[in-house]
């Protein structure tokens, strides 16, 4: 353990000199306590690495400005992780498909030789697909440009078209960085100080202002991204709909529509579980175990129309307004598809 420590504490100084790092955010950093970072300077000082501290209001520890180390210090399962690219499309769209794999490949031939060919194995056996199945194709969006406003620093303008509207509009905003949340690009931005998300694909044009960017003090991206999302998880005025769906239909419904669900049942034991033993008919043979309850979230009650397309295999029980609202549905389908419909342009 202190060995692992040491070299942790040694690397995490390389990539900060010269600027001397506080004693208590390396111990942050490690989870010791201050006086175990001494400890471990005074290890490190004595097997000749060149450490030093430096007092007062911007001191630390720091090392000397010309040391490096070419010991990577990676374990056999931190060697795998290294190459499991869980995100590929992001690469792509920032262009660095030839970086990343120029970069596997340097950190290859820097592993311990044990550690080589489970890494290797890894990347052959591995493969995460960040976008969802027949999902729409992406807009085109030049995510090198956004790349470069976001590192410069400055205020954005972007002409941005929200959804549903018909002309995009222009903000200024101070942005923190970009995410790439199941293969959709957002921008994280602060406009008049409130944090905003913003689609890359939306937008139709960015460009960098002369102003300085004006971020709040002490905020990072992290932290304005966890607020955001929390917001949009978690938006007032929704409604919850229980509902029981065929268990023929089940694989489907949640393939379709598990994003919505707030609760159904998961344990293989539980009586309405698709894999239950009593099988489909249920213990009391009376059709009950023909159907699997469950509870789904919508931000707005038009939503439990995206349920229409199931037909009869998923029936809304509560609440009363959700089934009228398929009610007015299904009636509206009906006129349209009748001869006594409207006439057609």
């Amino acid at each position: 353990m202190k060995s692992a420590r040491l070299l942790s504490l040694l690397l995490l100084l390389q990539t900060r000199t010269p600027t001397p790092v506080p004693a208590q955010t390396l111990a942050t950093r490690l989870e010791v306590s201050v006086r175990t970072i001494y400890r471990d300077i005074e290890a490190l000082s004595a097997a000749g690495v060149p450490v030093y501290t430096e007092r007062g209001r911007h001191g630390g520890i720091t090392l000397l400005p010309d040391y490096r180390t070419d010991v990577t210090g990676l374990t056999a399962d931190e060697s795998r992780a290294l190459f499991i690219l869980a995100a590929q499309g992001a690469h792509t769209a920032l262009g660095l498909d030839a970086a990343i794999g120029s970069a596997l490949r340097k950190v290859m031939a820097a592993l311990p030789a044990p550690h080589r060919p489970a890494a290797e194995l890894t990347s052959r056996r591995i493969l995460v697909e960040s976008s969802r199945w027949m999902g729409p194709p992406p807009r085109e969006v030049d995510m090198s440009a956004l790349q470069d406003a976001v590192f410069a620093d400055r205020r954005l303008r972007i002409r941005y078209r929200h959804s549903g509207a018909d002309a995009p509009r222009t903000y200024t905003v101070d942005p923190y960085g970009l995410v790439c949340k199941a293969g959709v690009w957002y921008l994280v931005a602060d406009r008049r100080r409130v944090p905003r998300l913003f689609r890359a694909d939306r937008m139709h044009a960015v460009t960098p202002t002369d102003a300085p960017v004006q971020r709040r003090d002490g905020v990072e991206l992290a932290d304005v991204w966890a607020t955001l999302k929390q917001r949009v998880e978690t938006r007032p005025g929704g409604v919850d709909v229980t509902a029981r769906v065929r268990r023929t239909r089940f694989d489907l419904f949640l393939r379709l529509c598990g994003a919505s669900l707030v609760e159904h049942p998961e344990d293989p034991e539980h009586p309405e579980h698709p894999e239950h033993p009593e099988g489909p008919e249920g213990p009391e043979g009376d059709g009950a175990g023909e159907w699997i309850t469950v509870r789904l979230g919508y931000d707005a009650l038009g939503a439990v129309r995206s349920l229409a397309p199931f037909a009869d295999h998923v029936e809304v029980l509560e609440p009363p307004a959700a089934r009228e609202e398929l009610a007015r549905c299904a009636a509206a389908l009906t006129a349209l598809y009748t001869e006594d419909g409207p006439p057609r342009p």
